[in-house]
């Protein structure tokens, strides 16, 4: 049991030592680069890009090769990408229609695009949202996701791989600092800003939905056992709707449902959870009868 807690606190720690570390590299750029990028950020995109660097080490300490984390050669890897962008668009496009036709988000009519600008919007909404399912799938659904399967099962492996995805998507400082008036005690402060956002009850919602996100796509992993180019399509299409729907709508603020997305970004929130959950409710019943039968 002790050694379960152990594994399963080790991504924890991780990123902690990587934030604490940032704050050191984060201070020095920040200095370096005169104030031009905030130091929040800038401390934020370390330690994101420390975890990605972190992958192949972490990789050859566990002994799992490429294979092992869900890549398969890439003609392969292309078509089943796609199959998880259709699966991604079908599974949460529902939901975004029935936001606007609950009329909880209106159509942004300050929007005056040209075709031409329409469709470069589209593809750099879809070539961002590549980048980042691209980055994180490895990380929770590779590389966390059969670390624990192998040493504390799949139940453990799916709930705090899922845990960790939803978690760092709320690490974030707000505060603002000049480059007159910096310290460096002040990139330790920020770090406890960050982690201090977790327990803002406002973020309740979007947790949530995340938590669903994760697990969603962790089930793919483990009892679907598919191979993590699905969720990178998936993930990717989730995503480049959402970066569409913030630009497309807005919520609107006379609406009594409005408690159904949250504030986090107006997109995600109790009814993507809810709708998520559902569906992995109903794979679960549609497996058990599966069994019986």
């Amino acid at each position: 049991m002790l050694n379960k807690i152990k594994m399963a606190s080790l991504p924890l720690v991780i990123l902690l030592v990587f934030s604490l570390a940032d704050c050191i590299i984060g201070y020095g750029l920040f200095i370096i680069l005169d104030g031009s990028v905030e130091l929040r950020r800038l401390i934020s995109k370390s330690t994101q890009i420390l975890l990605i660097l972190s992958i192949y080490p972490c990789m050859r300490w566990l002994k799992h090769n490429a294979a092992d984390l869900g890549f398969i050669p890439f003609k392969a890897f292309i078509k089943q990408m796609g199959a998880g962008i259709i699966l991604g668009i079908f599974s949460l496009f529902p939901i975004l229609y029935l936001s606007y036709a609950l009329d909880i988000t209106l159509l942004n009519t300050t929007i005056n695009w040209t075709l031409e600008q329409a469709l470069g919007n589209l593809l750099v909404s879809f070539l961002l949202a590549l980048l980042i399912s691209f980055l994180e799938e490895p990380m929770f659904r590779g590389i966390l996701i059969t670390a624990y399967i192998k040493r504390i099962g799949i139940s453990a492996a799916i709930l705090i791989s899922s845990f960790y995805y939803a978690i760092l998507h709320f690490i974030k400082a707000k505060s603002s600092i000049t480059i007159e008036n910096v310290q460096f005690s002040d990139s330790f402060k920020l770090l406890t800003e960050a982690f201090t956002n977790l327990f803002n009850p406002v973020h309740l919602g979007a947790l949530w939905a995340l938590l669903m996100v994760g697990g969603f796509l962790a089930v793919m992993r483990t009892h679907l056992k598919l191979s993590l180019a699905w969720c990178i399509g998936c993930h990717a299409a989730w995503v480049w709707q959402i970066k569409m729907a913030h630009r497309l709508v807005v919520v609107n603020p006379e609406s009594e449902l409005t408690f159904l997305v949250s504030p986090y970004d107006g997109v995600i929130g109790p009814m993507v959870a809810l709708w998520l959950s559902l569906l992995i409710a109903l794979y679960f019943i549609y497996k058990r009868c599966t069994q019986i039968s």
